[in-house]
């Protein structure tokens, strides 16, 4: 498995101050894609334990709320591995933070019997389509997608939206 990037302060994709990583290689290649440069599989650079180990340093500060895992395609069959190993050492050291991952996948009809999701928060799901695009929605680009409850959803057997009302955010 491979990544392309991490962002060691992201305030853009998720609440609070985050780390992000973004996982290369995607099979979807959504018009207008935000991140063009992560749909080589062959690109990037190895994702480690090194690099893992990294990601767990840099959330290791107070002012860190959690852990994005975006991609490219963090829930590709060649990246589900990488993403659900990174997403179980994260919460492990940090049970009290979260974890938030996109996918162009569908959470009920890929997903939900994927092992990664038992370390995952909330997931967006669902491809970006550029006609559904608005600037007005909150963690998606487009409106077909969803941001999914996780574990809340794996507990019912259904899909449980993520209730921003009661999203909190740590306040340094």
């Amino acid at each position: 498995m491979r990544y392309n990037k991490i962002r060691k302060t992201d305030i853009s994709n998720g609440p609070g101050v985050r780390v992000s990583i973004f996982m290369q290689g995607c099979c979807f290649n959504c018009k207008h894609c935000f991140n063009p440069e992560t749909h080589d599989f062959n690109g990037g650079q190895e994702l480690t334990q090194e690099v893992i180990d990294k990601v767990l340093a840099l959330a290791d500060n107070d002012f860190i709320t959690g852990l994005s895992i975006l991609g490219g395609e963090p829930m590709h069959p060649q990246n589900i591995d990488g993403t659900g190993m990174l997403a179980k050492a994260f919460k492990e050291k940090f049970p009290n933070k979260n974890v938030w991952a996109w996918t162009g996948f569908l959470f009920d009809r890929d997903l939900k019997d994927k092992d990664a999701l038992r370390y995952i928060d909330v997931l967006v799901d669902g491809q970006f389509v550029e006609e559904l695009y608005s600037p007005k929605l909150k963690w998606k680009g487009s409106s077909n997608q969803r941001v999914i409850d996780v574990q809340k959803s794996l507990a019912t057997g259904n899909v449980v939206l993520f209730d921003n009302s009661n999203e909190v955010v740590l306040q340094a």
